[in-house]
C-alpha cells in the first residue's frame, strides 16, 4: 500500500506517520509566558539533532482555529525553554499537562509538580524529572500553515545525582531513568526497559566475516 500524502486528508498522513515512527522520545517542555505564567506540555515530535553545538528540535502543531499553543508562543516570544524527560512514574502527571488549560493556568500546578529555577534560562525545570535540558531558541522554521519546527541550542543539562555514574566521563545510568516514549494512536506509550545491544562493525570486520 502506498500513501500519496499530497492526495490524502492530512489527518490520514498524521496517523500513518505516528503509527510507524515509533517509539518517539517525549520533550516535556516548560516555558514562561510574557505574564510570567509557567506552562508545561509534552511533545513527541522531538529528538537530539547534534552535539557541536548541542541541538534539539521540536515539532509544534497549531490548531486551525486557535493557532499555536502556549508553549510555541512562549518560545517565540521569550526565546528560552526547558526540555524535561519523562520517566514512567510521572506518566500520569505528564498526561495532565497535555490538557487544554487556559493560557493563564499553569499546567505544573494542575499536575502537582514542582518548578525548579533554571540556571541559564528563565523557564524552570520540572523538579521531579530526572533530566532537564536548558535551551535557547536557535531558530523557528515554519513548515506549514499550522506547524513549525523549533530548533534549540542546549546550554545546560541537569541530571539527578542518583543517575550519574561518572560525571567526568559523562556516563549516565540510562536504564535506571525508566524513560517512556510515544507509540501509535491516542494514549499509547512504550517503556525503555526492553532493550538489546548490537556492536557496530568495522568494514575490516565485515570483510573478514565474509572471507574476503
Amino acid at each position: 500500500m502506498r500513501f500519496k500524502l499530497d492526495e490524502l486528508d492530512p489527518q490520514i498522513g498524521y496517523k500513518v506517520m505516528t503509527a510507524t515512527v515509533t517509539p518517539r522520545p517525549i520533550a516535556w517542555v516548560t516555558s514562561v509566558s510574557s505574564e510570567g505564567v509557567v506552562n508545561a506540555a509534552p511533545y513527541s515530535f522531538f529528538n537530539v539533532m547534534g552535539h557541536r553545538p548541542p541541538t534539539v528540535a521540536i515539532g509544534v502543531m497549531a490548531d486551525p482555529d486557535r493557532g499555536f499553543k502556549d508553549t510555541a508562543r512562549n518560545i517565540v516570544g521569550g526565546g528560552e525553554f526547558v526540555v524535561n524527560l519523562v520517566p514512567e512514574h510521572l506518566a500520569e502527571a505528564m498526561n495532565i499537562t497535555s490538557m487544554d488549560a487556559p493560557e493563564d493556568i499553569s499546567e505544573l500546578e494542575c499536575a502537582g509538580l514542582t518548578a525548579l529555577p533554571g540556571q541559564q534560562v528563565a523557564p524552570p525545570h520540572i523538579a521531579e524529572a530526572p533530566v532537564s535540558f536548558e535551551c535557547v531558541s536557535h531558530s523557528v522554521l515554519v513548515t506549514g500553515p499550522h506547524q513549525a519546527l523549533v530548533v534549540g541550542r542546549v546550554v545546560e543539562i541537569r541530571v539527578a545525582d542518583d543517575f550519574v555514574l561518572d560525571a567526568e566521563r559523562g556516563h549516565i545510568d540510562t536504564p535506571a531513568l525508566g524513560l517512556i516514549a510515544r507509540m501509535h494512536g491516542r494514549g499509547w506509550y512504550a517503556r525503555s526497559s526492553d532493550t538489546f545491544q548490537i556492536d557496530r562493525p568495522s568494514y575490516a570486520d565485515w570483510l573478514a566475516e565474509k572471507g574476503r
